[in-house]
């Protein structure tokens, strides 16, 4: 069946810049068109000096909701009416629900539930390597759940101290901790999950983050770079007998989140994630 548009066509869509490598178009009309539901997803380029607009014109052209990418989802907060307590926390926005202005970020919840598709965090030691946008939304979401112990590490240590701080200014957790990237080896050995936000393995003759040698068979090794979908890093961890688990699986389940917000029907997640398959390398 085909998506038709007409007069009662409810419109969703993503503003970033740039977006037209992003798979959430064919992600989300996939699921609308199984559900037959009567809706469009849509991609909209939008530069900096224009995102004051954005909402009113939203509004103005009756959108229901949007995902927010690079580089306007810090940017974008002035321009809402609420944020969801963790979007808050995060100081980042990538799902707007139009009917009240209310801001959300799913990336951390995307993570999660595809981590918790293997294993719970309860009582695991977790390592996040890397300290921007993605760490901060994991990170977050992680301490709060009953973990025992984040530590965040980045080539930059300053910037992973600044990430631990402010988590530990939340109170969602006490158990966070921060070290360089000179310190991976060490922190690996007794981790139970490893996450790499770092754009690392997007270009084709990036070299991993961390190698098999330092990997273990006990470890849960999560990579969020999507495309490839073996990235030289999940090929270590392979190597290393770790349990893998693609960036697929964290687009997939933000993209979930997102659909609830908007739509308060949960989503045909085997539906999304064929496609997506179908459209990385």
């Amino acid at each position: 069946m085909k998506i038709l548009i007409d007069g009662n066509t409810k419109v969703v869509g993503l503003i970033g810049n740039p977006v037209e490598h992003s798979l959430s178009p064919v992600m989300h009309n996939a699921a609308f068109k199984e559900l037959n539901l009567n809706y469009i997803y849509l991609p909209f380029m939008v530069e900096d000096n224009k995102l004051k607009n954005v909402i009113d014109g939203a509004e103005s052209l009756n959108i229901k909701g949007l995902n927010v990418t690079i580089p306007h989802k810090i940017n974008i907060i002035p321009y809402l009416d609420e944020l969801d307590p963790i979007a808050k926390l995060i100081g980042a926005v990538n799902t707007i629900d139009l009917k009240n202005k209310k801001g959300y970020n799913t990336d951390g919840i995307g993570a999660l539930k595809a981590i918790e598709e293997i294993i719970s965090l309860k009582n695991k030691k977790i390592v996040i390597t890397g300290a921007g946008g993605s760490a901060r939304a994991i990170s977050f979401q992680i301490a709060n759940e009953n973990i025992d112990n984040l530590v965040i590490i980045n080539r930059n240590e300053d910037k992973a101290k600044s990430l631990s701080e402010d988590i530990l200014k939340s109170n969602l957790n006490e158990n966070i901790n921060y070290n360089s990237l000179d310190n991976l080896k060490n922190e690996l050995c007794d981790a139970d999950i490893f996450i790499d936000t770092t754009p690392l393995g997007l270009k084709p003759n990036d070299k991993p983050i961390a190698t098999h040698d330092i990997l273990h068979e006990d470890l849960i090794v999560n990579d969020i770079v999507y495309n490839p979908i073996k990235t030289p890093l999940l090929k270590e961890a392979e190597i290393a007998n770790s349990k893998t688990i693609s960036g697929i699986k964290m687009l997939l389940y933000q993209g979930a989140e997102s659909f609830k917000i908007w739509t308060g029907i949960n989503p045909p997640i085997d539906v999304m994630e064929e496609v997506i398959l179908k459209h990385v390398v």
